[in-house]
C-alpha cells in the first residue's frame, strides 16, 4: 500500500497557555511533532505533509534539517478538515490512483508504528478499500472533551460526534475517536469539498467525513487501540503530564526487560536514548537526557542527572551527581555531589569524590580527586592523588590554558596550579602551595613559608560602623 502522510500541526494550543506552538511542547525531551515525524518515516510513505498555521512558521524553521517534508500553511484556523484541504493541491498533483492518505494529529505523539501498521492492514484487507474510510478508536474511562463514536444496531460506526455537539446520552459513550484517519486519495478529493461547518464551533470537522460517507454508501472500518494512552491527545498541561508519564513508563519498561534494575519505575525520566548492560541498578529521581550508555553492573545513585554520557562496566555514581558529555572507564567511582562537565575522559579505576568539578580533562588510571577540588583543561596521568581544595587555575581572563600532571604525582591540599604548567612525574607538592612553574620530576615542591610566626601588635581591621558601635 502506497501512502502519503498528513500531520495536522496547526493548532495554537490556547489551552496550554503558552506562546509556543502546541506540537513544539516536549514529551520525553523532544517536541511532540518530532515523535510523529519519526513514526511517519518508519512507515516509508511516499511523502510527508505537515500543516502549520500562518502564525507559527517556527515549526518549519525548527525542523528545517528534516528532509522529505512538504510544509503546508493553513491560512485560517477553520478546523481540521480545512487543514487537510490545504494539502489537496499537493495530493491532486500526484494523481496516484492507488495511493492512500494517512492523517495523524500532531498533538497525539505516542501512537506506535505497530498500531498504525495494523490499522493500514485492516483498511487494505477491505475488499473495496478504495471506497472505504478507516479510523482508530479507543475506549476511555473519562471521555469528556473527546469525539464519541456512534454505532448502529449492527455495531458499525456511522458517525463521530464532537463533545460540543453531543447530547447527554451521546456523552455517556466511552468509545472515542483518536483523530487518526485513512482513506484513498481519490475518496478524500471527492468528499472533502462536501463538508460544511454547521456545528457549535463553526468549523470544518474532518470527523464529519464518517457521517457523510455512510450517507453515500461508503464503508467504514475501525481499528481499536487497546491502550488508550497510546492515542491520547495533548490539549492541556495536565494531559501533557499524563502522556509524559506514559512515555516514561514505556521507556523504563524497555530497559528493565533488557536486565536493568530500576528501584522505582515511576521516578526515573529518560529523555532520549538509554542503553543499559545487564544488572545495571538505577535509583530514584534520576534523569537521563540525550544518548546515554551504562555498562554492565553500573550503579546510578539517587538524584543523579546524566546527559550524553558513555559509562563503562562496574562504575558507581553516587547520589546528587551531575555528568554531561563524559566518557568513563571501568571500575570508576563518582560522587556524591560531583559535577563532571563535557569533554572529560576518565580511565579505569578513577575516583572523583564529593564536591569535585572536572571540566575538559583526561584523567589516568587509578588517579584520585577526592574532595572539594576543581580540575579544568587538564591532562592527568596514572596513580595521581590530588588533595582537597586543589584548583587548576586555567583561565587568565581571556584564554584557557592547560595543566599537565604526569604519573605518580601527589598534590597536597589547598594547592593552586597556575596554567600553563607541567607537574613532572613523581612530584610531591606540599599543601598550600601556589605552583606557577614546571616542577622537577621526583622532587618535593613547596612555595609557602614553613615557619609559623606570630605578628606582634597586629590589629584586625574593622569597619567604621562597627568601630562606632564599640565606642
Amino acid at each position: 500500500m502506497k501512502i502519503s502522510i498528513i500531520i495536522l500541526a496547526a493548532g495554537l494550543g490556547k489551552r496550554m497557555c503558552s506562546s509556543l506552538p502546541k506540537v513544539m511542547h516536549p514529551i520525553g525531551g523532544k517536541p511532540m511533532l518530532a515523535h510523529l515525524l519519526c513514526t511517519a518515516r518508519a512507515l516509508s510513505p511516499t511523502n510527508i505533509y505537515v500543516v502549520q498555521n500562518a502564525l507559527s512558521p517556527v515549526l518549519s524553521e525548527f525542523f528545517s534539517s528534516e528532509k522529505g517534508i512538504t510544509w503546508v500553511t493553513q491560512a485560517q484556523q477553520l478546523g481540521t478538515a480545512d487543514a487537510v484541504k490545504a494539502v489537496i493541491p499537493h495530493l491532486s498533483a500526484r494523481k496516484a490512483e492507488d495511493e492512500y492518505v494517512l492523517i495523524l494529529c500532531g498533538d497525539t505523539p505516542l501512537v506506535s508504528v505497530e498500531l498504525l501498521t495494523r490499522f493500514l492492514s485492516d483498511l487494505d484487507q477491505n475488499k473495496n478499500s478504495q471506497n472505504t474510510i478507516g479510523f482508530i478508536s479507543t475506549n476511555v474511562d473519562n471521555p469528556t472533551g473527546l469525539g464519541r463514536v456512534i454505532r448502529n444496531e449492527q455495531n458499525q460506526a456511522v458517525a463521530i460526534v464532537e463533545e460540543r455537539d453531543a447530547t447527554d446520552s451521546i456523552r455517556t459513550i466511552s468509545e472515542v475517536n483518536s483523530g487518526i484517519l485513512a482513506l484513498s486519495t481519490a475518496l478524500l478529493n471527492k468528499l472533502l469539498p462536501k463538508l460544511s461547518n454547521q456545528n457549535a464551533q463553526k468549523e470544518y470537522y474532518l470527523t464529519d467525513l464518517i457521517q457523510l460517507a455512510v450517507a453515500q454508501g461508503i464503508s467504514i472500518t475501525t481499528t481499536l487501540a487497546p491502550i488508550s494512552s497510546e492515542v491520547m491527545g495533548v490539549n492541556t498541561r495536565h494531559q501533557q503530564a499524563e502522556v509524559e508519564r506514559f512515555y516514561q513508563q514505556k521507556q523504563v519498561q524497555e530497559i528493565m526487560e533488557k536486565g536493568a534494575c530500576v528501584l522505582d519505575p515511576n521516578r526515573v525520566d529518560i529523555r532520549g536514548v538509554l542503553n543499559c548492560g545487564t544488572d545495571v541498578l538505577i535509583d530514584i529521581n534520576t534523569i537521563f537526557e540525550g544518548n546515554n550508555t551504562l555498562g554492565a553492573r553500573t550503579k546510578i545513585g539517587a538524584h543523579c542527572i546524566l546527559i550524553n554520557c558513555d559509562i563503562s562496566e562496574d562504575v558507581e555514581i553516587l547520589p546528587f551527581s551531575f555528568l554531561s558529555g563524559v566518557k568513563i572507564g571501568k571500575h570508576c567511582q563518582i560522587g556524591p555531589y560531583a559535577r563532571i562537565r563535557p569533554d572529560t575522559v576518565l580511565a579505569d579505576s578513577v575516583k572523583i569524590g564529593n564536591f569535585v568539578e572536572v571540566k575538559k580533562s583526561h584523567i589516568g588510571t587509578e588517579s584520585k580527586i577526592n574532595h572539594l577540588s576543581y580540575v579544568g583543561d587538564a591532562v592527568i596521568g596514572a596513580s595521581v592523588n590530588i588533595g582537597a581544595g586543589t584548583i587548576t587555575c586555567n583561565y587568565d581572563g581571556l584564554f584557557k590554558h592547560q595543566t599537565i600532571i604526569e604519573d605518580d604525582v601527589h598534590i597536597g591540599s589547598d594547592t593552586q596550579l597556575v596554567a600553563p604548567v607541567i607537574i613532572r612525574k613523581g612530584t610531591t607538592i606540599a599543601a598550600g602551595s601556589t605552583v606557577t612553574r614546571n616542577t622537577e620530576a621526583g622532587k618535593l615542591t613547596l612555595t609557602q613559608d614553613l615557619n609559623q610566626r606570630v605578628i606582634e601588635n597586629w590589629v584586625r581591621p574593622i569597619s567604621s560602623e562597627r568601630k562606632k558601635s564599640k565606642e
